[in-house]
């Protein structure tokens, strides 16, 4: 007896499969009979939901992003957390530190990628740069920094963060070190905050992306 079942639930179950097989067995190792096999479908139930691999992938990464966003989300809000640790923890939550999240970047990091590599981009920022921005207006309601533009802030840093330390393994490890102390040191006077006070909410982030 075939199943039906609603659009909604085939799809993500096509993703769910796929996300496995990539980050068992990589996406260029993965062919869409992999995926068919994997879900029970036909061909052509496949090509209603997702146009070819790529266009798989592409959806792919817009969900692991809402994901994400999510995740920084729920730990911004817990406001049990001091403000700079959530802060901390927020941006780290952004980290796809498993086999998947790997596959994923290497995938986006191709030259012909690189719209698939700009949208995820967009899809993060615009995701969490509110969340952010909230956690440094409760640093200024808490006196720990002072600044009148702060979603302008986050939004200058968020965005120079994406594109200046996308390819930070690149470089040396004098120039990584140079390029996260002007880092740290800007923010600290983009926010109005005392010098060194964000050392040791910012140091972990990085030190968690080197990983």
């Amino acid at each position: 007896m075939r199943v039906v079942k609603e659009a909604k639930e085939r799809r993500n179950e096509i993703l769910d499969v796929a996300e496995r097989l990539f980050a068992t067995k990589g996406f260029d190792n993965t062919s869409t009979n992999d995926i068919l096999d994997e879900v029970g479908i036909a061909r052509g139930t496949l090509y209603y939901h997702f146009k070819s691999k790529e266009d798989i992938l592409d959806a792919m990464i817009e969900r692991i992003s809402k994901r994400l966003v999510a995740k920084a989300k729920a730990i911004a809000e817990n406001k049990e957390i001091p403000v700079l640790q959530r802060l901390t923890m927020a941006i780290m939550a952004l980290n796809l530190n498993n086999d998947l999240g790997r596959e994923v970047m290497e995938q986006v990091h191709r030259t012909q990628n690189a719209l698939l590599h700009q949208k995820m981009r967009e899809n993060l920022l615009a995701g969490v740069n509110p969340v952010i921005t909230g956690l440094v207006k409760e640093g200024i309601e808490q006196g720990i920094c002072r600044t009148d533009y702060p979603a302008e802030v986050v939004e200058m840093t968020m965005l120079y963060s994406s594109i200046s330390f996308d390819a930070l393994s690149e470089d040396s490890e004098e120039e990584r070190q140079r390029k996260i102390e002007a880092f740290i040191y800007n923010l600290e006077r983009l926010l109005g905050m005392e010098q060194g006070s964000l050392q040791e909410a910012v140091m972990p982030i990085f030190q968690d992306a080197g990983e």
